[in-house]
């Protein structure tokens, strides 16, 4: 007797359960999916967290977000293609928009921010609202937030103190013109591939080094397939937190304001995590095996200013050379 109300109990609670599920879920009118390929230790997506969490709580539930990390939604130019075809919601995502809009390149010249306080000036003031029209205009993707990333480095199994010293090396690079030919002008043979391939491929000798801000470097555990990192900190730059135009446009003005300032909190919850990451991650990273190498980077700065200034769109030439002249 005693067992079986046990399993009588154990069954109700079930039963309580799976209620409770399906009415939060039915609570909700809109669910967004955000995709992105940063894992779960990331900053990117515990602000993605944060933003589910402040927007769910500002519309009482109405508009629920379900993020998925490491790519598990997709690519990131199958997300961007998802949204302006309607099945994705939202992604984080910065450079690769310039195949669409070209002013989304100035996300990541090389050697164009000289500081963190420089990017930020130019990604919040005229200059970056003029990114942000472009990109909703000709992508059809909307930036509510950005979130700062840290320089981007080269790894390798070898220490490389300049360009001279890159032999033709195979190097993945994101799918984006401009890091083409930049790595192609310092003598690297840059290969584009999607991040979710580059563990394997290094692994397997398809390429022989990548270049990513270290906090990608550690949440991929390259660390297992590259021993240095080469502090070349040829880009600084910011990503954004995006969502579809055609869902942005199908919100109420009232819903619209919560999804900006859930954006809003999550940007900051975003640099809080970044700044007290960065150091954090170079001492698990040299703790792992890997070895920081400094190098000229005033070499590598010199030797891809006029591949840069060549390979961006003639609509933001211009503005490319005034942030080096700056």
């Amino acid at each position: 007797m005693i067992t079986l109300n046990r399993r009588r109990f154990a069954a109700l609670a079930m039963a309580c359960l799976t209620a409770a599920s399906a009415l939060t879920a039915s609570a909700a009118e809109l669910t967004l999916k955000l995709g992105h390929l940063a894992n779960e230790q990331n900053s990117w997506h515990k602000a993605s967290l944060k933003f589910a969490e402040e927007l769910e709580q500002r519309t009482q539930g109405r508009i629920a977000v379900e993020v998925f990390p490491n790519d598990s939604l997709g690519r990131e130019m199958d997300l961007i293609n998802g949204m302006q075809l309607g099945t994705v919601e939202m992604t984080i995502t910065g450079e690769s928009l310039q195949n669409w809009a070209p002013m989304a390149a100035l996300l990541a010249i090389p050697y164009a921010y000289r500081s963190l306080e420089h990017m930020d000036e130019v990604a919040a003031g005229e200059i970056g609202e003029k990114i942000k029209a472009q990109i909703i205009e000709r992508a059809q993707v909307r930036p509510i937030a950005y979130f700062a990333r840290g320089p981007r480095n080269l790894t390798a199994n070898r220490a490389i103190t300049n360009p001279g010293e890159l032999n033709r090396m195979r190097l993945r690079v994101p799918n984006v013109p401009l890091f083409v030919d930049t790595w192609t002008a310092l003598g690297a043979q840059p290969t584009p591939m999607a991040f979710s391939e580059v563990f394997t491929s290094l692994q397997n000798g398809t390429i022989d080094g990548q270049e990513n801000p270290v906090a990608l470097i550690q949440t991929a555990s390259l660390n297992e397939v590259q021993s240095h990192v080469n502090l070349t900190e040829h880009v600084r730059s910011w990503i954004y937190l995006t969502i579809a135009e055609q869902v942005w446009q199908g919100l109420s003005e009232e819903d619209q304001g919560h999804v900006m300032e859930a954006a809003r909190i999550a940007q900051e919850y975003e640099r809080q995590q970044f700044l007290q990451d960065e150091d954090a991650i170079r001492a698990d990273l040299e703790a792992k095996g890997m070895t920081f190498v400094e190098v000229d980077q005033k070499a590598f700065a010199d030797a891809s200013r006029e591949a840069v200034i060549k390979s961006v769109d003639e609509s933001i030439r211009p503005i490319v050379e005034d942030l080096f002249k700056q």
